[in-house]
């Protein structure tokens, strides 16, 4: 179980919760978009829009929440490869598209609540998938052996070098002659967009506009 702070990120309809720094939100979905999302593949059951493929988003770069709003503006949210098969599909595709790194769901617990002992210490045992709102499982990790310290991931670099926390999980394709494999990263950067559809997202809309084809 996640701390309940967590529980924010569930409340689909609500904008004011899921407050971020800045004053941004955690946007709730836009019933129009969701019924007009594009899907570019489905695996596994799901849906999937890479902004690379679509020429109106082709050079698209948003940093890790304005990511998330995009997907979640459409019922989707950002991927959480959380199994090793949907991992090494969404890999396949980076490198099939010719990119350097996305976005993942995947953030370090690093809010008010997350000092319980269960998720320390936080770079090790406080990562969750976000769009799921569960841990990572303890069994199934795909952190690169190296990164700009050149020590395994997560390493927390930019802090230690006088920046922000690396709180967000990216994918990197090969960045640091190390594969294409997860790497945590300050989550300000920005980078291309994966989505998926988000089922939680995609009931709440179908619940509220019935008369949409969702």
């Amino acid at each position: 179980m996640l701390p309940v702070f967590l529980l924010v990120f569930a409340a689909i309809a609500s904008p004011v919760l899921g407050q971020f720094v800045n004053g941004r939100i955690l946007e709730p979905p836009v019933p129009a978009l969701c019924a007009q999302r594009k899907i570019h593949e489905k695996y596994g059951g799901k849906g999937y829009y890479f902004s690379w493929l679509e020429q109106s988003t082709k050079s698209l770069q948003e940093d890790w929440l304005g990511s998330r709003n995009f997907c979640r503006m459409r019922c989707m949210d950002v991927v959480s490869p959380d199994t090793k098969a949907e991992n090494e599909w969404i890999k396949s595709k980076i490198v099939a598209g010719n990119q350097k790194y996305i976005w993942t769901s995947g953030r370090v617990c690093d809010f008010k609540g997350c000092d319980r002992p269960d998720l320390q210490p936080a770079r090790v045992n406080g990562w969750f998938w976000t769009a799921e709102l569960k841990k990572f499982d303890p069994n199934f990790n795909d952190w690169s052996s190296s990164g700009g310290l050149k020590v395994k991931q997560p390493d927390n670099r930019e802090f230690k070098q006088g920046g922000p926390a690396e709180n967000c999980l990216a994918i990197l394709n090969n960045f640091y002659n190390d594969g294409v494999n997860w790497h945590d990263v300050a989550c300000h950067h920005r980078k291309p967009i994966v989505c998926e559809e988000n089922e939680a997202l995609l009931k709440y809309v179908r619940a509220t506009h019935p008369e949409l084809k969702v």
